[in-house]
């Protein structure tokens, strides 16, 4: 192998990590932001786990996170907690550096 061959393997290895990373970090942030919800509606234990695995899954519908936010939205409003959307994108902002934080102390 020349140079160039190991240089290109090095970027793939890189480039597979990194979407790794962004990869269990979406899915984190999503796992917080339900455990957050779940919280909200006064769920505990293993109801809260499950609604939690509920918004990562829901999040694997349609690329973005309007998915996520139209799941939340509508479990809120049927809680008889109406969220404003633009309040829980700011949440899951919020629970994605959260994420970010956490998967990196993971990773060290």
């Amino acid at each position: 192998m020349n140079s160039f061959d190991d240089r290109l393997k090095g970027f793939e290895a890189k480039y597979s990590h990194d979407q790794d990373v962004q990869f269990r970090v979406h899915s984190r942030r999503d796992k917080l932001i339900g455990l957050w919800a779940a919280e909200q509606f006064g769920l505990e234990g293993d109801a809260a786990t499950e609604y939690a695995k509920s918004v990562v899954l829901s999040d694997f519908e349609e690329p973005g996170d309007d998915d996520v936010v139209r799941k939340l939205v509508a479990d809120f409003a049927s809680h008889g907690q109406p969220m404003d959307e633009s309040a829980l994108r700011g949440r899951l902002d919020h629970f994605h550096h959260e994420a970010k934080k956490q998967i990196a102390d993971e990773i060290g």
